[in-house]
């Protein structure tokens, strides 16, 4: 069964990432299909409607989960021909959307839409706009038209109603919430995550209404305060620490993911280390509390290859990410060895 994810423009690398983590995560089985800009076509093995209902709660940089009936060409005629020959028996009302992806067509989606409702016509189905049982869409994408129907929608705009400064407590400079969401979701976290540098633990918010049990430390009251503010208002099973991230009180090989993301010398790191010592001191500790094989998301603004490495972690990608023109982040995705 071939599931195609309508991804966001938001980024360029991460919204893929995501997705691929959270398949592995649930041990499903699956391949990729094919990667195309703004669409991601994966072959899964089984339960498609039951994994597309997991994904439609838990994804942040995705809009629509689509179960494949065809893929055709991008032209108008592909496109009619890939309808009205693929198009399967199905009960009751019915609304197609016809999506470009970025500027790949140029082809006028309403006047398809209303083309492609004149075959779903043609064979006795019955259009409603507002609340049709069954949704179908195409992608038009790079070279390709895809066809299918909706199995599953997230729902970006409660991410909306979580940025930082409608939360209890606000402090600037934090990851906003789909970033925070889709970089848990790429560490591929089990029972325990932990975010040594939390301020205002948007990230362990994130984690924690998706089930995770989260653990943060800080080395600010003031932000750990306003953490357990953030925390308590979505009621999150939580954990916070007043901790040095280089010196933490956790044991070895306790945590299922880390996803981090330290001043770097912003504002307020710990005024007696320098970058470097941070660097490695963290690292280093995040190796040592993080079970074998899973995964730490270390965001930083310098190249950290070198210092990871040296901790004992293995390289998995890396994300680039301009916030603004004095600020550009690199998410590096690291793997403890099994």
């Amino acid at each position: 069964m071939l599931l195609a994810f309508e991804l966001s423009g938001e980024h360029d690398t991460i919204p893929k990432s995501e997705v691929l983590a959270c398949l592995e995560a649930l041990e499903a089985d699956f391949h990729t299909h094919l990667s195309l800009d703004g669409c991601l076509i994966i072959d899964l093995k089984n339960n498609a409607d039951e994994t597309a209902g997991i994904l439609s709660g838990r994804l942040a940089m995705t809009h629509h989960i689509i179960k494949v009936m065809g893929i055709g060409g991008p032209d108008e005629k592909d496109i009619m021909d890939l309808v009205n020959r693929n198009l399967q028996d199905f009960e009751g009302t019915y609304s197609i959307r016809v999506k470009r992806v970025r500027e790949y067509s140029g082809i006028n989606t309403e006047l398809m839409e209303r083309r492609l409702g004149g075959i779903f016509f043609e064979r006795g189905y019955h259009a409603d706009l507002k609340n049709p049982k069954n949704q179908f869409r195409v992608l038009l994408t790079e070279d390709k038209s895809i066809f299918g129907r909706l199995i599953g929608s997230i729902d970006r705009s409660s991410f909306e109603t979580r940025k930082p400064h409608y939360k209890p407590f606000f402090y600037p400079g934090v990851l906003m919430p789909r970033v925070a969401r889709a970089l848990v979701n790429i560490s591929k976290p089990g029972y325990y995550l932990l975010d040594p540098f939390c301020g205002t633990g948007g990230i362990l918010v994130e984690a924690g209404l998706i089930g995770i049990k989260v653990i943060g430390g800080d080395m600010q009251r003031k932000l750990l305060l306003g953490a357990k503010m953030n925390l308590q208002h979505y009621n999150v099973h939580y954990a916070l620490m007043f901790e040095d991230a280089c010196r933490m009180a956790i044991r070895d090989e306790s945590v299922d993911a880390v996803v981090t993301d330290p001043p770097y010398g912003r504002s307020a790191a710990i005024k007696a280390f320098s970058l470097e010592a941070l660097l490695t001191g963290s690292l280093k500790e995040i190796h040592r509390v993080l079970k074998r094989g899973k995964r730490a998301v270390f965001i930083s603004e310098r190249p950290i290859e070198e210092f990871a490495k040296e901790a004992g972690f293995k390289i998995v990608e890396t994300h680039i990410q301009r916030v603004h023109k004095s600020l550009t982040r690199r998410i590096s995705v690291l793997e403890k060895s099994v």
